[in-house]
């Protein structure tokens, strides 16, 4: 199946955001942290809770803001405009992140906080896109191809960044690992605002409601309506309480697995090439989880997921080696892009298309709130046991819930 003009140019959103995610979420910025927090003589334990704290932080105000920005997209001509605000936002941040230096570890987490704010808030809209670029019977394969392009087009500025850092950390060139790390943060944003011009040009709101006079106002009386009329949407939103469940455990572990890597002993560069190769294991496995999705159903490809992530859990309980870490890093490999592709469109065709940014709006709201759990639980447990793993472990019981209610709302679907 190839992908048409809209398709590709929606896809290729992922190519250039998961720049972002793989350099700044999961990898060079949570070492740079680390190295800012070791010169402030933070013990390693007290860093990683700090890193779950702002990311509860920055997830608290996106969740906040979704809803409701999301209702007023589903207005004509605000959805690429609400898209390109919080792009805009971003890139820029991402930029400033080369600023903070030498023990400004706290300014760092606030010009993080903002980042996440900019990256998550256009993924609000980018997601409601997908109903507008193809249709129900396409929407698996496009979706699952969206995460596969960015696990590929994510390494090509990470082994840029990667060279420069493990040059730096040899003395190969004369910049510091600092300078180095500030760098990598430039050459992201840069990735990512160049390969957004195609979603920003090709990409139109098709679906939308008609403006109205208050539209701020009117669309909290939408909100209310929906919820008013909840028993209409029941599988929808007993999916979505599924879904805050066992994606806040997906996120909680791409998130805190580096701190939880370099508190085991790993070293940067390790770390830094672990993940490296992990993108390569989930491109062709993204791609194999919307094939299979065609033959064996969505719901039981996102069980086979759920399945393998409370595999992971247990793994990451008994880790001890780099070997180990290896190991566990490929597992997540194979399913983290699935997971997360599969449940934007298995919602995707739950909600009406005219009214999909609101819909959308609670998606994130609930996949956001969850991501505020995950992180400050590992965190927490982590500061009061002295063992990050014991915080990992405890993220199993989200995996849990989540897979007993995927069940029901799919019980639910199938009676209406």
């Amino acid at each position: 199946m190839k992908l048409n003009k809209e398709e590709k140019s929606w896809a290729l959103y992922d190519w250039a955001n998961s720049a972002y995610s793989m350099t700044v979420t999961t990898t060079i910025l949570p070492l740079y942290f680390k190295m800012l927090t070791d010169s402030a003589l933070i013990d390693k334990s007290t860093s990683t809770a700090y890193w779950g704290y702002a990311n509860s932080i920055a997830t608290f105000i996106v969740a906040l803001l979704a809803p409701i920005l999301g209702t007023i997209a589903d207005y004509k001509g605000y959805k690429k405009k609400f898209f390109i605000s919080f792009f805009l936002i971003g890139i820029i941040s991402t930029a400033l992140l080369s600023v903070p230096s030498n023990n400004a570890w706290l300014l760092l987490l606030f010009v993080y906080i903002l980042t996440v704010i900019g990256f998550s808030g256009s993924n609000i809209f980018y997601d409601a896109f997908l109903v507008d670029v193809t249709n129900e019977e396409r929407m698996d394969r496009v979706s699952t191809m969206g995460y596969a392009l960015g696990y590929i087009g994510s390494t090509i500025p990470f082994i840029v960044c990667m060279i420069i850092v493990i040059l730096a950390q040899f003395n190969k060139i004369p910049i510091s690992v600092y300078t180095a790390s500030m760098l990598s943060f430039i050459i992201t944003a840069i990735w990512w605002g160049i390969f957004t011009i195609p979603m920003i040009k090709n990409v139109k709101q098709k679906y939308y409601i008609e403006p109205e006079n208050n539209p701020v106002s009117s669309s909290f009386k939408r909100i209310y309506n929906t919820f008013k009329n909840i028993k209409q949407h029941k599988s929808l939103f007993i999916f979505l309480i599924a879904y805050f469940f066992y994606i806040d455990g997906v996120d909680t572990i791409i998130k805190m697995s580096t701190s939880y890597g370099s508190d085991l002993g790993i070293s940067a560069t390790s770390l830094l090439i672990i993940l490296l190769l992990t993108q390569f294991v989930a491109f062709p496995f993204a791609i194999l989880y919307g094939r299979l999705s065609e033959k064996y159903s969505t719901k039981t490809m996102l069980y086979v997921a759920i399945i393998i992530y409370t595999i992971i859990c247990i793994y990451a309980y008994f880790l001890k080696t780099a070997l180990d870490f290896w190991i566990l890093a490929m597992l997540v490999g194979t399913s983290q892009g699935g997971i997360q592709a599969l449940s934007r469109s298995y919602f995707g065709k739950l909600v009406p298309k005219e009214n999909s940014n609101e819909f959308f709006g609670f998606y994130n709201i609930f996949g956001k709130f969850a991501a505020i759990m995950g992180p400050f639980l590992v965190g927490l447990v982590a500061q009061l046991t002295g063992e990050t793993k014991n915080g990992v472990f405890s993220v199993i019981i989200l995996f849990i819930i989540g897979c007993i209610l995927l069940r029901k709302s799919t019980n639910l679907k199938n009676d209406q």
